[in-house]
């Protein structure tokens, strides 16, 4: 993949870029002028007793003053300009790079840590851009017209100038680059810090169902202190720098007024030269602070660059082939064709020499124990995976060779854990189908059984959703996410144990329909519960990542001793709960 040129962030504003280093070439003029302007009235003013040369001089001084005030005014504004499109279109394409991730390349990069990127990384990269545009042109020009005008003055005291700088320049040199590795080591506690905290707030329920906040806080307060330790470490390095530099400067002045005041007394230099030269080091040892503190924004934002860099620069694991087919899935027949897979194929398979076929209209029933590679084997038909061998068709073609845009949008998948959006209920039916009609939205959801409670909401179809979902009921959350699914009216519809949360009679009432609805259509189901998968056309019993049998019901209670224990040890259950199972 081609290296990420950052300026290409900036060319599309290269006006604001244009404009802010020049207004502050604006500035850093007027502000050499000044120190020499005050010589001026010192020497030709009062010494001499001539307030009108004082008045003038000093009117020119606050005109030149307010120039430059301008200047560095329009320097912060075409900066601020610049710097904050350069955040959000890098945001913007990492966060689009990030959604076209396979869930491989997420697993590799973890949550926690492509909301510090996103985030964090992208503010230091933001804010070293507004620097540069602003100090990387003041200080350099400031220090260098400092020393010249300086050296204009009194070549004889810029001698002290001559060793000043060198030390400045050693220091903050050894500083930064003890700084530098800590600051990478920052940004990844931060990331630490940022997991824990969103599966904190995403389990807030689980941690007080459990009591275990105690627990939390301690694990917080580890990432945390983790965290905080390698800061003060880095800050450290860093706060050494500004009293260093204070004392070279404050020694370089007293050095100026020790031998400035001695040439004085000779007679070779006036008061007023004296003065201006204190403010000419004055700005020359300031703007050399300032390169210090724009070393250090350039320590951190390195960190940060190259940590969005490997974003930027990670190749999908999963993308379309050169050639990829579109419009080929109509009917929805899946193929599995002795396929493997492994999340780290390095470590063993979850799955082994898969194969079964699953033809349009049927049901296909997946059961099993958990850790059986279900859930694994189904998220290999949209993609979500790669298998590691073997082959998977739909309607004869490849998935491989399938467009993924396609085959995402015939094969809709209702996920184990139910994700739902902040917004409306209707807006969450419509998130794959966002022109859908009042009416496709409400045939979904009965289908899904869910609209007769949201009828019952205060607002209807219009009710919002918190976070997550945060204001429903698991089953309602559920039924909610199998209407999404239906309203796209997939070829192939995979429900990966959607219905643990709802009631027998509700699921029944649920296959029924879908039944009806998806009559032309491939349906796999995966469910724990035995009740579930009775009815189905298919059924495959999976064990350590295999398929150990598989037909329909009556042939499996006959043929197979796993599916025979499975059903009697539910049954059982079932029977006392329930009546028992027809």
């Amino acid at each position: 993949m081609q290296k990420v040129k950052w300026t290409r962030y900036l060319k599309p504003y290269w006006l604001p870029v244009l404009l802010a280093p020049l207004l502050m070439l604006v500035e850093v003029y007027m502000d050499l002028l000044q120190p020499k302007l005050m010589a001026d009235i010192v020497n030709n003013g009062v010494m001499q007793g001539d307030i009108s040369y004082i008045r003038q001089t000093g009117l020119l001084m606050l005109g030149i003053a307010l120039i430059g005030l301008v200047g560095g005014i329009g320097c912060s504004i075409y900066s601020s300009i610049a710097s904050q499109h350069f955040g959000a279109d890098l945001r913007k394409d990492v966060f689009t790079k990030v959604q076209s991730f396979s869930f491989q390349n997420l697993d590799r990069f973890q949550a926690g840590s492509l909301v510090t990127r996103l985030t964090n990384d992208i503010v230091q990269m933001q804010t070293l851009v507004q620097m540069t545009l602003r100090i990387l042109v003041r200080a350099p020009f400031l220090a260098i017209g400092s020393c010249v005008m300086a050296y204009m003055i009194s070549p004889r005291l810029a001698l002290i100038l001559a060793v000043a700088v060198p030390v400045l320049f050693v220091t903050q040199y050894v500083l930064i680059r003890s700084s530098f590795p800590l600051f990478a080591k920052v940004q990844a506690r931060l990331d630490g810090v940022n997991t824990v905290l969103q599966e904190n707030l995403s389990g807030i329920r689980v941690v007080k169902a459990f009591v275990r906040s105690v627990y939390e806080n301690s694990r917080f307060g580890k990432a945390n202190a983790d965290f905080t330790e390698i800061a003060i470490k880095a800050s450290r390095i860093v706060a050494i720098n500004m009293p260093i530099m204070m004392f070279i400067m404050n020694a370089s002045i007293v050095a100026v007024l020790w031998y400035g005041g001695g040439l004085n007394w000779e007679g070779s230099l006036q008061i007023g030269d004296l003065i201006a030269f204190i403010n000419y080091v004055t700005q020359l040892l300031s703007s050399l602070l300032m390169v210090g503190m724009m070393m250090v924004a350039v320590s951190r934002a390195k960190a940060s660059a190259d940590r969005v860099r490997e974003v930027l620069e990670t190749e999908p694991d999963i993308q379309d082939a050169p050639h990829a087919k579109d419009g080929v899935i109509r009917a929805g027949r899946v193929e599995f064709d002795r396929v493997s897979f492994g999340y780290d194929p390095k470590r063993g398979y979850e799955l082994t020499e898969i194969s079964f076929t699953a033809e349009p209209g049927q049901t296909v029933a997946i059961l099993g124990a958990t850790g059986s590679g279900k859930s694994s084997l189904v998220s290999l038909i949209s993609r979500l995976y790669d298998a590691s061998g073997g082959s998977i068709r739909i309607d004869g073609a490849d998935i491989r060779n399938i467009r993924l845009g396609h085959l995402r949008t015939k094969v809709a998948t209702v996920l184990q854990q139910s994700i739902l959006f902040s917004g409306t209920v209707r807006d969450n039916i419509r998130y794959g189908k966002p022109d859908a009609s009042q009416e496709e939205v409400e045939e979904a959801a009965r289908a899904a059984q869910a609209h007769d409670f949201i009828s019952q909401m205060p607002d209807g179809y219009d009710s919002i959703i918190g976070q997550r979902g945060v204001n429903l009921s698991g089953g309602q959350k559920q039924r909610v996410s199998i209407a999404r699914a239906l309203l796209t009216r997939p070829s192939v519809l995979i429900l990966d144990d959607s219905t643990s949360a709802v009631d027998l009679g509700t699921e029944s009432r649920i296959q029924r329909a879908l039944k009806e609805l998806m009559s032309s259509s491939t349906t796999i189901v995966i469910a724990q519960r035995i009740s579930s998968v009775m009815d189905a056309d298919h059924i495959l019993v999976m064990e350590d990542g295999r398929i150990v049998a598989q037909g329909t019901h009556a042939e499996l209670i006959r043929t197979s001793a796993v599916y025979q224990d499975i059903y009697q040890s539910q049954l059982g259950k079932e029977e006392m709960s329930h009546g028992g199972i027809a």
